[in-house]
């Protein structure tokens, strides 16, 4: 009976719904020249939806802080922190400050390709997102992304001549969700009565 019930919560957690966030804006870029699984339990699908965009859209606002990686001249990953300032989930755009002086400024005039890793360990939630990324200036939309701690960096505001944009254009992205730490006991319960690992818990959707 334990584990009839056991497989019947393991069933349920593989057909849960997934929600949905509504979309934002969108502006222009400027030049840039270059080349344009986690091994868990996890249910995969290879298509990608609008709704599954919106999801990741609605967990990258949640995450916030990325690590991005740029490629260096000499062809080697440069990671660093980076604060998502917006999603655009109608242009596949999300949207970043940073100094003209940073080393990824040249990195991007070079090789445009980057990748984006967002983790939330306690919630069980993992993102990774794959483009191009562009630079430009526009204290408009600097006002528009504008926080007052980006003061700390920028102290003469969104006028600051040292403050860039950037955008980074969504190609490709995945993320895997999953259930709590109570799930996973269930699952090492079933496994160990029935002898059979267990193959699904929790989420992985592919967005391109």
């Amino acid at each position: 009976m334990r584990t009839s019930l056991c497989l019947l919560y393991i069933f349920t957690l593989r057909h849960e719904p997934v929600a949905a966030l509504g979309a934002m804006g969108q502006i222009v870029l400027v030049h840039s020249r270059g080349r344009g699984q986690h091994p868990g339990m996890f249910e995969e699908l290879s298509h990608s939806d609008p709704g599954d965009l919106a999801k990741l859209g609605e967990l990258i606002r949640d995450i916030r802080i990325a690590l991005l990686t740029t490629v260096d001249h000499d062809g080697r990953l440069h990671t660093r922190p980076v604060q998502t300032l917006q999603v655009d989930d109608a242009d596949r755009s999300l949207w970043f400050f940073t100094d003209w002086n940073s080393p990824k400024v040249v990195e991007l005039y070079h090789d445009v390709r980057v990748s984006l890793g967002y983790s939330d360990p306690a919630k069980n939630v993992f993102v990774a997102v794959s483009g191009s990324g562009s630079l430009f200036r526009d204290v408009q939309k600097a006002k528009q992304l504008w926080s007052v701690e980006q003061r700390a960096y920028y102290p003469e505001g969104p006028e600051d001549e040292r403050l860039a944009i950037l955008r980074v254009l969504i190609e490709r992205a995945e993320y895997w969700t999953a259930p709590g730490r109570t799930s996973y006991l269930v699952a090492a319960m079933t496994a160990a009565v029935t002898g059979t690992p267990a193959s699904v818990i929790g989420e992985n959707r592919k967005i391109k």
